[in-house]
């Protein structure tokens, strides 16, 4: 057994998400200890990254290890999000960094909340568009250009893509929540916090019954206006578009940046510095080093996103919610 007081992470995981943070904190030379649960995907783990995996699950690997290293990454399958950060919790973890959506569904979400809340462990969630370069690029002209006016998104999935997927039917048939969500937060971070939101959803796939075809609108808390426009069941891909009083800024693909200035019909490419971005996973970088330094304002930590539940509900199934 190794030592986990000399140990600076354990990651949870170890499928292909477990296998991008691992790259990371490789890159970090950082040490860290890998938990997962089949033999199955610790021998492809370590074939990708020569680290060795205790298999077993992590109820077993916290049974024999009552100090744990201060960090934990949980980067399991989302069936799994919810019961594994509630058993780091009870064993008094304090920092953890969970994959979204932070459990299967919001029966699971809601008590890792309250968890966390009640035992004041910082829980934060991996939103990792939050971090791409293009991200950041765009927060420093919203700030130049005084601020947002209106926003659109497009979260478009491919059914034909998601259909062969070896996922469970549970997390397929919340596909909104488990994958749309990294555009949909996305465009909340950067255009700011729905205060009202009227949805309309249409259709539905066997795998996905809530809807295919999602449409809607709404003013933010700062007072901006959106819109949102996703059919599954047409061409589409994901998109942002934030909008200033100066310029457009377009995420299509999301890695990378257009702008559109005002009293022009050129759209032109910016220039970024995303070298992080390409030698890793997009994103995951900046947002494990942030979580490491304990700089969370980048972050929505659990509690927060509980409360947007509703908003991710409304928007899967039509309805309105007004916030405070």
């Amino acid at each position: 057994m190794e030592n986990s007081k000399n140990i600076d992470v354990l990651l949870i995981g170890a499928g292909p998400m477990a296998i991008s943070h691992a790259q990371v904190l490789q890159g970090m030379n950082l040490k860290f200890i890998v938990v997962g649960r089949s033999k199955q995907s610790a021998n492809s783990f370590q074939e990708k990254t020569k680290i060795n995996v205790i298999t077993g699950g992590i109820n077993k690997w916290l049974s024999n290890n009552k100090v744990c290293p201060k960090y934990a990454i949980v980067a399991v399958t989302g069936t799994q999000l919810g019961n594994v950060t509630r058993a780091l919790i009870n064993h008094d973890m304090k920092n953890i960094l969970l994959e979204k959506p932070g459990g299967l569904n919001n029966d699971d979400i809601k008590p890792v909340a309250d968890s966390a809340k009640k035992s004041d462990s910082n829980v934060l969630l991996g939103y990792n568009r939050r971090f791409y370069s293009s991200t950041l690029k765009v927060k420093e002209i919203i700030a130049e250009d005084g601020g947002v006016n209106s926003y659109y998104f497009e979260f478009t999935e491919w059914p034909h893509t998601i259909v062969p997927l070896r996922k469970d039917p549970e997390v397929k048939k919340r596909w909104l929540l488990h994958n749309s969500t990294h555009v949909i937060d996305l465009a909340f971070y950067l255009g700011g916090e729905p205060g009202e939101i009227h949805s309309y959803s249409k259709g539905g796939f066997d795998w996905h019954p809530d809807g295919t075809i999602f449409t809607g609108a709404g003013v933010s808390k700062s007072g901006a206006l959106f819109s949102y426009h996703s059919n599954w069941d047409a061409p589409g891909r994901w998109g942002v578009e934030i909008l200033t009083q100066r310029h457009r800024l377009i995420f299509r693909p999301l890695e990378k940046l257009q702008i559109q200035k005002l009293k022009s019909v050129v759209i032109e490419e910016v220039r970024i510095d995303d070298q992080l971005d390409i030698k890793f996973k997009p994103g995951l970088y900046r947002q494990l080093k942030a979580f490491l330094e304990g700089n969370t304002n980048t972050f929505i930590n659990i509690n927060q996103h509980a409360s947007r539940l509703k908003i991710f509900d409304c928007i899967c199934k039509g309805g309105s919610v007004y916030e405070k």
